[in-house]
């Protein structure tokens, strides 16, 4: 290991100093201000491991002082000193942390600024490519203001209008990027609920499972018949949950059980079977609560087949819902159910977030009837609530779109 002292006017230029004589793989120990200057102490091929004496070594060896080169000694006479012998007791003592080069506080003060300039050239950068879209595309940029006024994510925008071309009029333009954004939106149809089997509806609080469960409950009876359907609760959290389960089942007229445990949940299953649909409501958490991970636990009964469901509430932003998304999925839903649409500001961010999870829809709920206000997911109906929505809407600002153009195409390329 080579160590060397450099003086500088300026930091700026003892890292260059630095880089010449040692290299790019130096790494800065030590940095302080002097008189006339900054002085930096470097090393090349360092390893803290080589501090540290080897157990087996019983003496007290001495650190032999580190020799200083003529030039060193003109510019810097006192770094030739010779540094306080150390013991293997003290040695052990001592913890030597890893210095590298960006724990450098000047290195890190410097990348902050290369970021600020990064993000003020992108700035720039985006409001040109919006001024000359206005001034060579302006139909274009009228296409994405429209479909950003749908909330729809930046970056799925900017896809639909680079794939809408070749049409003569804005209006035909709107209405083949609303049947690409309805492509991307996947559903599966009514097959699940159809087929039967055991499911249970997960999702953060206040989403509104309770009443979806009932939803479900009597869209199957009615069918199949109430003989066919059977409820269970594991909500033992939310005060009332079990008995306002209690009050659908006895409307509906089919049994229903509750569950704590993982072995109460499968003693419920295995009382039940013969059923045709088990619907599980379970207790609505945060995606940030601890004991999410062993609520989700709870559900896996081995040998009994649940399935789930995941369960949104459209007014939710589109941040949380994608985060709500990532934190169930460790559960494997095998799809959505969108609810509350009815009391949604707009749907894009939850277009969004189910688009770029790829997390398909079964259901929308859009009200508190059961089961009237339950439906099944087609990607069409949904756009075209997303549109009724943004009627009215704020408009966003040339620069706010700046912004977003500019962000979409820098994801696209990268």
């Amino acid at each position: 290991m080579k160590i060397k002292r450099f003086f500088a006017s300026d930091i700026r230029q003892a890292l260059r100093q630095v880089r010449e004589a040692l290299g790019s793989d130096a790494v800065i120990l030590s940095n302080k201000k002097v008189d006339g200057g900054v002085e930096l102490v470097a090393a090349i091929d360092y390893d803290a491991a080589a501090f540290i004496p080897s157990p087996e070594i019983h003496t007290k060896p001495t650190l032999e002082p580190v020799k200083s080169t003529r030039q060193e000694r003109k510019s810097a006479p006192a770094a030739a000193s010779t540094p306080p012998v150390a013991s293997v007791a003290a040695l052990k003592e001592q913890v030597i942390p890893k210095v590298e080069w960006s724990q450098d506080p000047v290195l890190v003060e410097m990348r902050q600024e290369m970021r600020a300039l990064r993000r003020m050239m992108e700035n720039e950068l985006s409001g040109l490519s919006w001024r000359e879209m206005g001034h060579h595309k302006p139909e274009t940029r009228d296409l994405f203001r429209k479909l950003m006024g749908l909330s729809i994510s930046p970056d799925i925008c900017g896809e639909l209008v680079e794939s809408v071309t070749e049409v003569e009029t804005a209006d035909q333009a709107w209405r083949k990027a609303l049947y690409y954004l309805a492509n991307q939106i996947q559903t599966v149809g009514d097959d699940l609920l159809e087929q039967g089997g055991v499911f249970a509806l997960i999702g953060p609080t206040g989403v509104g499972k309770t009443t979806t469960v009932a939803k479900l409950a009597a869209r199957f009876a009615l069918r199949y018949g109430t003989r066919q359907v059977a409820l269970i609760s594991t909500d033992n959290y939310r005060i009332g949950a079990q008995e306002q389960l209690n009050t659908y089942a006895r409307i509906l007229d089919v049994p229903v059980r509750s569950a704590g445990t993982r072995e109460e949940l499968a003693v419920a299953l295995n009382g039940l079977t013969g059923k045709r649909l088990i619907l599980i409501d379970t207790a609505g958490m945060s995606q940030r609560d601890v004991r999410l991970s062993e609520q989700l636990a709870l559900l896996d009964v081995a040998g009994q087949g649940v399935r789930s469901f995941l369960t949104l509430s459209a007014a939710t932003d589109y941040s949380s819902m994608e985060q709500a998304i990532s934190a169930f999925g460790a559960a494997k839903p095998e799809a959505c159910i969108l609810t509350k649409v009815d009391e949604a500001g707009s749907l894009g961010g939850a277009l969004s977030a189910l688009i770029h999870k790829a997390l398909p829809l079964a259901f929308f709920a859009d009200g508190q009837k059961v089961p009237e206000d339950l439906h099944l997911a087609r990607s069409h109906t949904l756009v075209s609530k997303a549109v009724a929505c943004s009627n009215g809407g704020a408009e966003y600002s040339d620069e706010y779109l700046a912004l977003a153009l500019g962000g979409a195409r820098a994801n696209a390329h990268g």
